[in-house]
C-alpha cells in the first residue's frame, strides 16, 4: 500500500494505515495474524463449552458468595438483608 496522506480541512481521513503502523502500547510492532480470533476447534466433544440446566463442563469449584454489606430500610424483609453487587 502507497503511503501518502490524506488530510482535508486540516484533519487525516485516510486509514490508520497510512500514518501509523499496527504497534501495542508500548510502541513494539504487532504481528498481524491472518485469522484474526480463530477459536480453537470446537467440534470435538472433550473441547465444547457444554451445560446441561444448572451443570457446566466449564464450571468450576465457585463458592456461593456470602460476604455484603447489611442494607437498611428493608422492613420486613422475606429475601434477604444482604447486598453482594458492586457498590459505587
Amino acid at each position: 500500500m502507497a503511503k501518502f496522506s490524506m488530510k482535508r480541512d486540516g484533519k487525516e481521513v485516510g486509514g490508520a494505515s497510512v500514518y501509523a503502523e499496527p504497534h501495542t502500547m508500548d510502541g513494539k510492532a504487532m504481528k498481524i495474524s491472518s485469522t484474526p480470533g480463530a477459536m480453537p476447534n470446537r467440534s470435538k466433544a472433550d473441547t465444547v463449552n457444554m451445560s446441561v440446566g444448572n451443570i457446566s463442563k466449564a464450571a468450576g469449584d465457585e463458592q456461593v458468595k456470602t460476604s455484603g454489606i447489611k442494607v437498611r430500610g428493608t422492613g420486613a424483609a422475606t429475601k434477604g438483608l444482604m447486598a453482594r453487587g458492586p457498590m459505587a
